[in-house]
């Protein structure tokens, strides 16, 4: 989970993501809503991805980025047990 809040501190990152809540996107979709490099968009993309936040699906020539949605639950879950004040054994 560390690697997930990790790569939710970054602006792009979460801007990714919300994107990606509106709909599965190709890396060159994406990289249609920002002002950075392909390449820079390629490492947010990887982060997110080693943190298990997104699933990809190479379909062709592309990849198909889509949210992993049971990694945010398990976020959402951590939190409430945090707010909560119970602990996890994890």
């Amino acid at each position: 989970m560390n690697q997930a809040f990790k790569a939710l501190s970054d602006p792009t990152r979460r801007k990714i993501l919300e994107l990606l809540k509106e709909g599965d996107m190709t890396a060159g979709e994406i990289a249609e809503h920002f002002k950075i490099s392909k390449p820079s968009i390629s490492h947010h993309l990887n982060l997110l991805k080693n943190a298990d936040l997104v699933l990809w699906e190479k379909e062709g020539q592309n990849i198909i980025y889509s949210l992993n949605t049971t990694v945010f639950q398990e976020i959402m879950k951590w939190a409430f047990e945090f707010i909560e004040g119970r602990h996890s054994d994890e």
